[in-house]
């Protein structure tokens, strides 16, 4: 019985995340520490293949990979995948492959509580910021460079910490940054592609720390697979606004939930 909740916790997760885009990490992680009860950091480990497989899935039904900029993936990449690997390396080696239970919801909930922030708030900036575009140019040049490494470093050691971070997060940098470049349609594809390889190499490198449970992440996909493609179907058919916000105070409340544990 235990198998089917979590077969059905995997859908609704894959259900929203086909629906929004919102990244299954942050949807995923609250659930299975706070409502089954799993470790931290075995609830990350896992969560981290789980979000690689929802990620693929429903950007293949959303076809949203049309337009990835790979020159601005690479920059992400150039911060994110050393960040992502040293995380490793330092949670193998002085933490034991795990960091401290407290400290590690800590970071949750923070993390929550930052996603449930930008989860409605990117979508409301993102038509001021396109407008402000013929004012704003790209004359960032070498600041321009560095600020994306930057970025992408801080995004890979935090999605190796906590699974979270690689949607919301990386949109709404990226939307600052890079306002001439990158239109809706590119933001989402280099959102989706940098967002992919990232969880896939912090996910191989939790495996390596002994952080995933392999039945727990199949009961999962048994649900989220299905559900990501029904999700993804159902985009725009339902009132996205509303549900944006549903999740928003979900994750605000599993956040600060973390944060008082």
């Amino acid at each position: 019985m235990t198998e089917l909740y979590y077969s059905l916790a995997g859908a609704l997760v894959g259900f929203l995340v086909g629906m929004t885009g919102v990244g299954g990490g942050s949807l995923m992680a609250p659930i299975l520490v706070l409502g089954f009860g799993f470790a931290p950091s075995l609830a990350v480990g896992t969560d981290l293949w789980f979000a690689t497989f929802t990620k693929v899935v429903g950007g293949l039904v959303h076809r949203r990979f049309g337009s990835p900029d790979w020159t601005v993936i690479g920059r992400l990449a150039m911060g994110s995948v050393p960040a992502a690997v040293l995380t490793l390396l330092y949670l193998g080696f002085a933490e034991g492959g795990k960091l401290n239970s407290d400290l590690l919801m800590k970071l949750l909930g923070a993390m929550l509580v930052i996603t449930a922030v930008l989860v409605p708030i990117k979508h409301i900036i993102h038509a001021p910021v396109t407008r402000m575009r013929a004012l704003l140019g790209e004359r960032l040049g070498v600041t321009q460079l560095a600020v994306t490494i930057a970025a992408g470093a801080v995004v890979g050691c935090l999605v190796t910490l906590t699974s979270i971070g690689a949607g919301a997060l990386v949109a709404v940098v990226l939307m600052f940054l890079y306002p001439l470049r990158l239109n809706a349609k590119s933001l989402v594809g280099t959102d989706i592609v940098h967002a992919i390889p990232l969880a896939l190499i912090a996910a191989i490198g939790h495996s390596w720390l002994g952080n995933v449970n392999w039945e727990l992440l199949g009961m999962l996909l048994i649900g989220s697979i299905p559900g990501v493609i029904a999700g993804s179907l159902a985009a725009g058919k339902i009132g996205e606004t509303w549900v944006r916000l549903a999740l928003a105070a979900m994750l605000a409340f599993s956040g600060v939930k973390m944060l008082t544990a």
